[in-house]
């Protein structure tokens, strides 16, 4: 049975709703009001907090500390200076990728690990002959996700801390509402933002503190179905629903490379020896035969078809998570696996997994789509992503 999180005894009465998901065993609001529209906007216009202690959340430390990571991520940690944060992706014996998170480098040997899926028994195991200690601190840190471009603005209001200079994908650490917290520059919206690492039992205060200075910068508590078309819009995936962990793939088909997951420049092959580096530079050699890409689905097409239906064009008010297939030239040549209207980009958009003939730039492809039970298919474009790239994500705010 799922259990409330730090903050449920503040999100339970905010969430009008009642609409709950579960998350790694806690419950999340799927949405605080009837409809996400004012939680989205707070996202892409103000500012909005969304609770993400749910995460996995791993300490790393001792003598072998960055031995280890290295040895279990694609990237070379050795580049990474205490303060920076870098997104990563950590794969099996065969090259496929079991998860991607963040790894934040607190001093020259100790890590904050985020995943989101449990990985400790993974990196247990590949601890032997190591000086290295890792310990789940999932249930010890609370998570809040400050995110929006009046963020910024808040947390030099509330925070003591040095924010004005906080660049992308770095940490500092400061406190609110006089308790300790790490701040990071990072976040899963595609927009500016912030995600505060908060002991578990302080987090109360934190987000009390954040509330009561948050409604002269319109701050909105915001919930997954606000956060899922953000970050559609992004052009980021989602585990478990853009692609499968290689640990709960059924069929070798259900495994990815991270050549195919756009993840390619995230492996290092020139560092030192790490799992799955043999595969993976086979990969790199030989190429992959898919590819992910982003799409834009043609709109028209979707009005005929409910022209067509007699009935007025609807537009998804959530992200699907229920993958379609795509064609080419009549035959099947992948899938989307995540749909969703844009309410800023007013473009109907998807990310999709497509042969790599299928993945270059321009590529027209027919979706699948469903109109009154009947099967059809409409026009969607490869395009670049991310769909949304604002200055701000990642521009030093004034």
């Amino acid at each position: 049975m799922p259990i409330g999180t730090a903050f449920h005894e503040r999100t339970f009465p905010l969430c009008y709703s009642l609409s709950y998901r579960e998350w790694s065993g806690y419950y999340t609001p799927s949405v605080y009001e009837m409809h996400h529209e004012h939680e989205y906007n707070a996202i892409r216009n103000a500012a909005a907090a969304i609770d993400i202690s749910p995460l996995y959340k791993y300490l790393i430390t001792g003598k072998d500390a960055t031995k280890f990571v290295n040895r279990v991520n694609t990237r070379d940690v050795n580049k990474v200076k205490p303060g920076q944060v870098i997104y990563a992706c950590w794969c099996d014996e065969q090259g496929k990728v079991i998860d991607d998170g963040t790894v934040t480098r607190l001093t020259e040997s100790s890590y904050r690990w985020t995943a989101a899926d449990a990985s400790l028994r993974w990196f247990h195991q590949n601890t032997i002959g190591m000086d290295v200690q890792i310990e789940d601190i999932s249930e010890k840190t609370a998570a809040l996700a400050l995110q929006g471009p009046t963020s910024a603005s808040l947390l030099k209001a509330v925070a003591e801390a040095d924010i004005a200079n906080l660049k992308y994908f770095r940490f500092t650490s400061g406190k609110i509402a006089g308790v300790p917290v790490d701040i990071s520059r990072t976040g899963y919206t595609g927009d500016l933002g912030y995600e505060l690492w908060i002991p578990w039992n302080d987090a109360v205060k934190v987000w009390d503190a954040l509330m009561a200075k948050g409604k002269a910068f319109d701050l909105h508590p915001a919930g997954m179905l606000a956060l899922d078309i953000a970050r559609v819009e992004a052009g980021l995936l989602l585990i478990e629903v853009d692609y499968s962990s290689s640990k709960k793939a059924l069929i070798e088909s259900q495994k990815y490379s991270p050549y195919e997951l756009g993840f390619g420049k995230m492996v290092h092959l020139e560092k030192e020896n790490f799992i799955g580096r043999s595969a993976l530079a086979r990969d790199q050699r030989d190429g992959v035969p898919r590819q992910f890409v982003g799409l834009e689905v043609s709109w028209p097409d979707v009005e005929k078809l409910f022209d067509d239906a007699g009935l007025a064009p609807q537009t998804p008010a959530t992200a699907s998570r229920v993958p379609v297939p795509l064609f080419y030239g009549g035959k099947q040549v992948g899938k989307a696996t995540t749909t969703s209207w844009s309410p800023l980009l007013k473009k109907m958009l998807a990310l999709g997994s497509v042969k790599t003939e299928c993945a270059q730039i321009g590529t027209k492809l027919q979706l699948e789509l469903t109109v009154e039970a009947v099967r059809h298919t409409v026009t969607a474009t490869v395009v670049k992503m991310p769909f949304y790239n604002p200055a701000r994500k990642t521009a030093v705010p004034v």
